[in-house]
């Protein structure tokens, strides 16, 4: 068996063996089989597809390249959640000390920002003295204490994922969808949960642009954890416009602190109330007065006691401006009245990009401070001269550069509704429509 048989089989579009399949992944893993060979691989995945069967045996085979976490020394069920990326979609911050507030152990490793989509672990680094980087017996330990621990994928977990998506990145195939099933199922079963949540997003401002498409992932990655053994529940939500109002490290840090402490925006206080609802499900536990941990201030004590298991500064909870904060901020005005009818979350996530907030290669810098923070939702009504958004900027220079671009993101209209984030929930049973 050679790297070139099985890319010439899956570029005539024919179905490749386990074994074959499992060969291709030690070859990415051991770097036995050179990245030109992989790439090849990977674009012939991406114009010929994979039946079911392949893209379980390569989304377990990925697992099975590194170390996996084994989390039965904690307590009760363990619920992992994954969203697939987008703009201003900060509701880990939330929805974790949420469930774990209400008694449910979340043991969540998280990513950096690539690209337009942000990262939860360089948001938590907006807190000053944050760890990501925790051990694994340190991760499971705080988990056991506290009931709660976010950190960083180690080095050794999933590396042949480390590979694929590098060059998946390099080689314009990111959009394939049993490649981007593998991906995100193979850490979440390398992660050690019992079920999995997962927030597939879809619009402009995500990696799967229509409903149709998200909901063709959503059904790839429920059977993908259903086959290896995880109950797996899907969400489809909306991403056309950003999710709450803030887009930039620090800016969300601070909303999600709102939101813990019951006076967030309307749509990531109900996809968090929604999603941490579904975990308590799926860890078994008794439903709970969720909202009433938010309004009480239990889930906002969780989320300080997590900051301070991890070396960060808990006093933040009381005094947000202890989070970086930029110097400049310049308001975007509306050009004429009416309703917004749009805010293209993707424009508005590379003007984040452009300021500092976002990166394209996974070691570049980030500047935890800068952003946009919109002060108009779809459906709004908007006065001419009003703010539509506020750029957080270092310099009035760099405000300059992408003002322009954010006021262009904008669209008001005569008339406008809001748009329904919930679209569709996933599981083995089939999609149930959550819009109508």
């Amino acid at each position: 068996m050679t790297a070139l048989e099985l890319i010439r089989d899956k570029r005539d579009g024919r179905a490749l063996s386990d074994e074959a399949i499992r060969f291709l992944v030690r070859g990415a893993t051991d770097g036995s089989i050179p990245d030109y060979q992989l790439a090849a691989w990977l674009m012939a995945v991406r114009l010929r597809g994979m039946t079911e069967s392949e893209t379980t045996t390569l989304t377990l085979a990925m697992a099975a390249s590194g170390r996996q976490l084994d989390l039965s020394s904690i307590p009760g069920r363990k619920v992992d959640k994954h969203s697939t990326g987008g703009v201003g979609d900060k509701a880990t911050l939330v929805v974790a000390p949420l469930v774990a507030a209400a008694g449910v152990p979340v043991a969540k490793l998280s990513g950096r920002a690539l690209g337009h989509s942000g990262g939860t672990l360089d948001k938590l680094e907006a807190i000053t003295g944050f760890r990501v980087d925790l051990g694994i017996d340190e991760f499971i330990a705080q988990v056991r204490t506290i009931g709660i621990a976010i950190a960083g994928q180690t080095a050794d977990m999933v590396p042949a994922d480390k590979v694929f998506y590098a060059l998946r990145d390099a080689t314009a195939t990111v959009d394939s969808v049993p490649l981007i099933a593998s991906s995100v199922m193979s850490k979440k079963l390398a992660a050690g949960a019992d079920a999995i949540l997962l927030d597939v997003k879809a619009g402009g401002g995500a990696f799967v642009a229509t409903v149709p498409e998200a909901e063709t992932l959503a059904r790839a990655l429920v059977t993908l954890g259903t086959d290896a053994g995880r109950e797996t529940v899907a969400y489809v939500t909306d991403m056309e416009q950003p999710l709450g109002r803030a887009v930039g490290n620090a800016l969300e840090v601070r909303e999600a602190i709102d939101t813990l402490a019951g006076r967030g925006p309307g749509d990531l206080e109900g996809l968090s109330l929604r999603l941490a609802a579904e975990m308590l499900r799926l860890a078994g536990a008794r439903p709970a007065d969720l909202r009433g941990l938010l309004m009480g201030g239990a889930a906002l004590r969780k989320f300080a006691e997590l900051i301070t298991a991890q070396g960060g500064d808990p006093r933040v909870i009381e005094d947000p401006d202890r989070l970086p904060r930029a110097p400049v901020q310049r308001a975007v005005p509306a050009t004429a009245a009416g309703y917004l009818a749009r805010a293209n979350a993707l424009e508005i996530a590379l003007a984040g990009k452009a300021l500092g907030a976002g990166r394209d290669r996974r070691d570049a810098p980030i500047d935890l401070a800068v952003g946009i923070v919109l002060q108009k939702k779809i459906g709004d009504p908007v006065v001419k001269g009003e703010p539509l958004a506020v750029i957080h900027a270092r310099t009035p220079a760099d405000a300059e550069k992408v003002a322009n671009r954010v006021a262009a993101s904008f669209a008001i209209a005569e008339r406008a509704s809001p748009r329904p984030l919930l679209l569709r929930r996933v599981t083995t049973s089939g999609v149930e429509r959550l819009d109508m």
